[in-house]
């Protein structure tokens, strides 16, 4: 008998559903590419707004980003693929496994407020980053765990650069706020 395209979804969605309680490196990263698609509008939307004086040398740090979240979440949905895993690709998948929130409103917050909160998304999403890595290794998938390793470098260098635009250390206001709970 010849699956559907319908079977072959339903099945697919019967297997995220299982992966989601057993969290897998899969399932984690999948979270990852959604954080990712999410932060892509949040870094379009403030490239697009800032204001201010600072729009000079932030309006290319967004546009820098921007190119380079979306670069992060094609490798990454290759290297899922790879793997034999689904990736989400839909908004309704985006929305549901996304930890990060956008607001049409924040268009208009100043510019060292948007930087915080990318501080702080990059924050959140390295909580992921950093679980799928021990997921993959656990797991025995190197070729993921080297891919995520670097996105977390990648991550952390982003939010060490924001933070000095600030004027803060790498780790001002992050160390000292709950940590990764998923031990």
């Amino acid at each position: 008998m010849t699956e559907t395209v319908e079977d072959r979804y339903q099945a697919e969605l019967k297997q995220v559903d299982i992966d989601h309680h057993k969290p897998t490196a899969g399932a984690m990263t999948g979270h990852i590419v959604a954080n990712l698609v999410v932060l892509a509008n949040k870094l379009q939307q403030a490239k697009w707004y800032v204001k201010g004086p600072e729009r000079f040398a932030l309006q290319p740090k967004f546009k820098q980003l921007l190119v380079t979240v979306q670069r992060q979440r094609d490798e990454l949905g290759e290297c899922l693929l790879s793997e034999g895993e689904i990736v989400p690709s839909t908004t309704k998948a985006f929305t549901e496994y996304t930890m990060l929130t956008e607001a049409g409103q924040n268009k208009y917050q100043n510019a060292s407020w948007l930087v915080d909160k990318f501080i702080h998304d990059f924050e959140t999403s390295n909580l992921f980053v950093s679980r799928a890595i021990k997921l993959s290794e656990k797991e025995d998938r190197p070729a993921l765990m080297q891919y995520l390793t670097s996105l977390l470098f990648e991550n952390r260098k982003t939010i060490a650069d924001l933070q000095a635009f600030l004027g803060n250390d790498a780790r001002t206001g992050l160390d000292d706020e709950d940590g990764d709970d998923w031990d």
